[in-house]
């Protein structure tokens, strides 16, 4: 790894694929185990890995075939996966982008495991890289109302997305509006960790869903 010694937190394994994790990126939790269940299922073709901290599911993805683009807002992150990526010989892309602001393209699958807990429930002295990726507004949905307003642009014509929500931040409005299918649910704690996934519905008028 190119990191320094003491950057390096652990090492987590998953059927043969190693995820280094790295100082200031997340490192995968129980919902990025449930998320990479639905990737090793469902990932095809081109395939965004959008927040994709350490590269876990991009990187499971890319194991099965697909052509892989992994992305995230931050600089940290970017090359922790693309280290990651380096010791489990896959290729990609690594862009640095804020949701979709430096995508170009269309995409078969885009995954994202997204900031969803309410601001009011983390601690104030949190480090910036944990908000960074647990912080999800007022209500939870800042970051998700902004990823899937986005998303339709760059899903392929029959491209689908798959996610994690959470109960915190009503899922179910999600699957009701989106047509989107509960893929996955895990209690933690105090909430109901879900995965969803809904296709490219452009042309039924949901691509102005925000």
């Amino acid at each position: 790894m190119a990191y320094a010694k003491d950057e390096v937190v652990t090492l987590f394994v998953r059927k043969g694929i190693k995820i280094t994790e790295c100082h200031e990126v997340y490192r995968p939790r129980e919902d990025s185990e449930l998320l990479a269940e639905a990737v090793e299922g469902l990932a095809t073709g081109k395939v965004l890995d959008v927040g994709t901290g350490t590269g876990i599911q991009g990187i499971i993805a890319a194991k099965k075939g697909c052509n892989v683009t992994f992305s995230d807002v931050s600089i940290h992150a970017i090359r922790c996966a693309r280290e990651n990526a380096m010791q489990n010989d896959v290729e990609g892309t690594f862009i640095v982008s804020d949701l979709f602001d430096s995508i170009k393209g269309k995409f078969d699958t885009i995954i994202f495991n997204p900031p969803y807990l309410e601001s009011a429930r983390l601690s104030s002295e949190g480090t910036d890289y944990v908000k960074l990726a647990t912080d999800g507004g007022e209500n939870g949905r800042e970051l998700i109302d902004r990823f899937i307003s986005g998303s339709f642009a760059h899903l392929s014509e029959n491209g689908r997305v798959i996610m994690i929500e959470s109960n915190i931040n009503n899922y179910e409005q999600d699957i009701q509006r989106l047509g989107a299918k509960l893929l996955g649910r895990k209690h933690m704690f105090f909430e109901d960790i879900v995965v969803i996934s809904y296709k490219n519905k452009k042309k039924h008028g949901v691509f102005k869903w925000k």
